[in-house]
């Protein structure tokens, strides 16, 4: 005798993950911290939740898009400037921003304060493998732009000027 599938029912599973305040694998980027607090692993790969320290005058990624997974920034400290396509914004703490695929955009800090963030990618398209890759790329003398660009496009991030793509103020 075959068993029946049950299609009225649904069958509940406890799969929670809680990662509590100073919990989740943490990576130095030279002066840039970048917390893994829900990982691709945990979500099926289909979220990222990240915690971003970006100390005074640092950048966190110059104009660039995404094809496949939508970004979201959440200010928690400081004063994060913003660019979306060819404008810019200064988010203070509690503002989220919400950029869709196939918008151009970069983030910074621009002041003397450190800013903390949360990013959100949706799907999360194994974005870990980016941020240690970025590590080991941004810790080459001198950095490599085509590793740079090649790690870039392997996670879905496209910039919009090959020839201004490192962050690095110059």
């Amino acid at each position: 005798m075959i068993a029946k599938e049950n299609y009225f029912e649904d069958e509940l599973e406890n799969k929670a993950s809680i990662i509590k305040a100073n919990e989740g694998e943490k990576l130095e980027l030279n002066t840039i911290s970048i917390t893994f607090k829900v990982t691709s692993e945990i979500s099926n790969d289909q979220l990222g939740i990240y915690e971003i320290s970006l100390p005074p005058m640092a950048i966190g990624a110059k104009l660039h898009y995404h094809r496949y997974m939508d970004e979201t920034f959440i200010v928690n400290e400081g004063i994060l400037t913003i660019q979306v396509s060819d404008k810019e914004y200064n988010a203070e703490p509690g503002t989220i921003v919400y950029v869709p695929r196939f918008t151009p955009h970069g983030f910074r800090n621009d002041t003397n304060e450190t800013v903390k963030l949360t990013l959100v990618f949706n799907p999360s398209q194994k974005r870990e493998g980016f941020f240690k890759g970025l590590y080991e790329t941004l810790n080459s003398v001198p950095i490599d732009p085509e590793k740079y660009l090649k790690l870039y496009n392997k996670y879905d991030s496209f910039p919009v000027d090959i020839s201004n793509m490192i962050p690095i103020r110059e």
